[in-house]
Formats: structure tokens, sequence, C-alpha cells
């Protein structure tokens, strides 16, 4: 008989052990995974804060009086950038400076809606070389892509027709007053901060200037984060899963109301909807979350990153001067991107068989074939949005003189 004892053999506290000792490992990768997505992302916003940088980019809106020109400079920025709260956060302040009319922002606020996704999709690649995994991941993904674009589908003729959002939103500003505030750093942002600033003193030996800083930063962000992504996967696959599993199942994702209500208050929490539906997404790649069960969170999510839009509105102009028009034209900006999320859930929640059914079928495509995961993100959040503004900018540039 072999002196070796089979797994199958193994004795419960040598289980046990085992099993604590991949949950702390799956709480390491998972502040890592943290650090890694605020890395990624503050790098990509010094890109873009950069003062070339952003001229470059509230150039994209110098078309924007088209609507669709509003929404596809949007889903670019946005997709660049990372995230949805800078987006509508300059959306919000150039409306309310005057160079950007209250219309055209609100369309380009649906485009910040779609670009936001484009972190879901990158986070699933981490599981691309197991199938299964990367299947569940990728759908889970695409749920809240799906949405996002059939709202936007809906939605945006009737305001470019009818304009209800713009009329409603107007509305509600005229009877609300704002204090002025700052944006509060949220908890996620505390306990990885000192992460991000390690990054950037390294980073800072290296470069001077601020886009190159930025630049390796996000560079350093994202190997960063596919690196504690898989090492998270695998310590999530052994006997830890199954304890998520049942506490997911009995607690956070009991039903679609509690789990919408998880995920709008986790994403207020840590400000950050990229981060909310990045969590949500191994984990349902690991089989811990049910597809049906991921909808409903990714809903709350989206009603959750509205919030990022109301402070800034509240906080666009401190000088205590500014007039009401100001800001009750960036109050109207933010209030449109809380109803157009409401809207599409409104919507597309009784329908939600719809957007379920397109997700797991792409999401099918995709793991057959990877290369269709691939041109899904390249498509939707490069390809059309730079073909649509060059389109643009050839047709409405004037022709050349004599």
């Amino acid at each position: 008989m072999s002196e070796t004892t089979p797994h199958s053999l193994k004795s419960p506290d040598t289980r046990k052990h085992r099993a604590w000792l991949r949950g702390i490992y799956a709480g390491i990768f998972l502040y890592l995974f943290l650090c890694a997505i605020n890395v990624m992302s503050g790098g990509l916003k010094m890109m873009a804060n950069a003062e070339s940088s952003r001229a470059r980019i509230e150039s994209f809106f110098d078309f924007a009086d088209n609507p669709f020109v509003a929404l596809l400079a949007a889903v670019l920025v946005t997709a660049i950038v990372q995230s949805s709260s800078f987006t509508t956060s300059m959306i919000i302040t150039m409306a309310a400076a005057g160079t950007l009319k209250v219309d055209a922002a609100i369309f380009a606020v649906m485009g910040a809606n779609i670009g936001t996704s484009v972190t879901g999709i990158l986070v699933s690649m981490a599981n691309i070389r197991i199938r299964r995994q990367f299947r569940r991941a990728f759908t889970a993904a695409l749920v809240h892509d799906v949405f996002n674009l059939l709202s936007v589908a809906v939605l945006f003729p009737i305001e470019w027709i009818f304009h209800p959002l713009s009329r409603l939103a107007g509305l509600i500003a005229q009877g609300m007053g704002f204090e002025t505030a700052g944006k509060p750093d949220g908890p996620i942002k505390f306990i990885t901060k000192p992460v991000v600033e390690l990054v950037r003193a390294a980073v800072d030996l290296f470069f001077e200037s601020p886009a190159l800083i930025g630049l390796f930063m996000a560079i350093v962000g994202l190997l960063l984060l596919f690196l504690s992504l898989v090492m998270l996967m695998t310590n999530l696959r052994d006997a830890l899963l199954s304890r998520l599993e049942a506490l997911f199942q009995s607690l956070f994702f009991r039903n679609d109301l509690l789990a919408g209500i998880v995920g709008m208050i986790t994403t207020v929490l840590v400000q950050s909807s990229s981060i909310t539906t990045s969590l949500i997404v191994p984990l349902a790649g690991a089989g811990a979350v049910k597809l049906r069960q991921v909808f409903p969170f990714m809903l709350g999510a989206n009603i959750g990153t509205t919030v990022t839009g109301v402070i800034a509105a509240a906080a666009v102009f401190d000088d205590p001067a500014s007039v009401f028009n100001e800001k009750g034209i960036a109050v109207t900006v933010a209030t449109s991107h809380v109803l157009f999320n409401v809207a599409g859930i409104c919507i597309w929640y009784p329908l939600k068989i719809v957007p379920l059914a397109l997700a797991s079928w792409y999401g099918r495509v995709a793991a057959h074939s990877t290369r269709y995961a691939f041109l899904f993100l390249l498509t939707v959040f490069i390809v059309i949005p730079v073909i649509g503004l060059l389109i643009t900018e050839l047709l409405t540039s004037p022709p050349p003189g004599p």
C-alpha cells in the first residue's frame, strides 16, 4: 500500500486548512485586483487630464451638435479612460460652461453608459484559456453591454424626436436646490491608495511627462489586473467556491430586488461601476453567481453610478456667485442620466429574456472561437465610434478652396 495519502482521503482538518489558506490567498488577490483597477484608471485619467490630451478628448465633441456624434464620442472616450465617472463629469462641466449643448450632453451620457461596460469585457478575457469559465464570464460581461446597447437603441430615437428625458430632467432641476459639495473618496480608493501611490512613485523615477507617467501606470495596472484575476480564479475554484456560492444564494442574490439593491449600494460606496461589474464577472465565470442573478445586479450598478454625476453637478461650480442657469444645466444633465437608466430598466427588465438570450448566444459563439470576443470588443468600442466620427468630420468639413 502506498504511503502517500490520496487527495480524497485527506482528513477533514487538512481540507479545512487548505480551504482557509485559499480563502486568504483569494482575499489578497482580490485586494490586488482592486488596486490594479485603480492604478490603471488613475494612469488613464492622468493621461486624459494632461493639457494636450484633454484638449484632444474635448475635441471629440466638436461636432456634438449631431446627437449620433455625441453618442459615439462618449463611447470612445469612456472606452479609452475606462471610467464613465470621468466622462460624465467632463460632459456635465462642458454643458454647464456652455461648450456643449444640453441635448448633446444627454446623448453623450448615453454613450458613456455603453463605454463603461468595456472593463467587464476586458476582465472576462483573463479566463480565455478555460472555455467553460470564459463562456460564463464573457456572457456575464455581455449582459451589461447588451442592456446598455438595447436601452440606447430604444431611447436614443425617442429622445431625439420627442425629448422626454431632457424635458423631465429640466422640470426636476427647476425644483431642486444643491449646495456645493466636493466629491468624497470611496473606501476602495482609500484602501488601495498606498499601492497606487507606490506605482506612481516608481514610474515617476523614469518619466517626467504626465502623459507618459499615466501611460505606464495604465500598462502596469493592466498587467496586475490579469495576474491578480488569474490567481483569484485559481483559488476560487477550490473549496472556497462552494462557500461563496452558498453565501451569495442565501444572502446577496436571494431575489432580483435584493441583487439590484446590492449592485446599487456597492457602486455608490466604491463610486465606480467598473469595479462593481468587474467584481461580478470573475465570480460568474467561477460559477458562484448565475447569469439570471447577474442581470439585476448590473441594473442596480447602472443606477448607482449615476450618483457620481449628481455629485459632479452639485459641485461643478464652487464659486458662490455662479448663476443658477449653470447649476440648472448641470443638474439637468445629471438627472437625465438617472432617468435614462431608470427608463432602460422599466423597458428591459420585464423583457429580460431578450438581453439574457442575446448575451448567452454570443457568449457561446465567443467561447467556441475567441476571435469573436475580440471582434465585439474592437467593433463596439473602437471601430464604430472612430469610423462614425471620421465620416461626420468629413461630411461637416468645409470644401477646399479654389
